[in-house]
């Protein structure tokens, strides 16, 4: 992280991602592990638009740097444990961007995961061809 003072905090949590997440007074600039937000989200303009959702609903898309330390699981689930954690921060904030964010579903945890292989089986619910002979 930057000598910068971090303003606001907030963890979000999605698939087996989680993302702690840092909102900073700046210019809107997205930091994920040290690296600029549109690359390390591979240049996809949907991840980067689905991390800014709960700024651009409140209309604060330039005022605060994003300063992200993600791990775990694969792109689409870092960008939403990113984008709830973002949620999260902006509620410390200003108690009344809860009602905004909560309404549009910005602070609702996706709890779906992957369900665990079953032994028998070839995974979670997939068995193996049934041979009557």
């Amino acid at each position: 992280m930057d000598n910068t003072k971090i303003n606001y905090y907030g963890t979000g949590r999605r698939k087996s991602a989680t993302a702690r997440v840092y909102l900073v007074s700046g210019s809107g600039n997205l930091s994920i592990n040290g690296r600029e937000g549109l690359e390390y989200l591979q240049f996809n303009v949907n991840y980067v638009k689905l991390v800014k959702e709960p700024l651009q609903l409140l209309g604060l898309e330039g005022e605060y740097n994003i300063m992200v330390n993600v791990i775990g699981g694969g792109l689409t689930g870092q960008a939403s444990a990113i984008q709830l954690g973002v949620a999260r921060a902006l509620c410390q904030i200003n108690v009344s961007n809860r009602p905004v964010l909560k309404s549009s579903g910005q602070l609702t945890r996706d709890a779906r995961v992957k369900e665990s292989k079953k032994y028998g089986l070839r995974k979670a619910r997939k068995a193996p061809q049934y041979s009557k002979r």
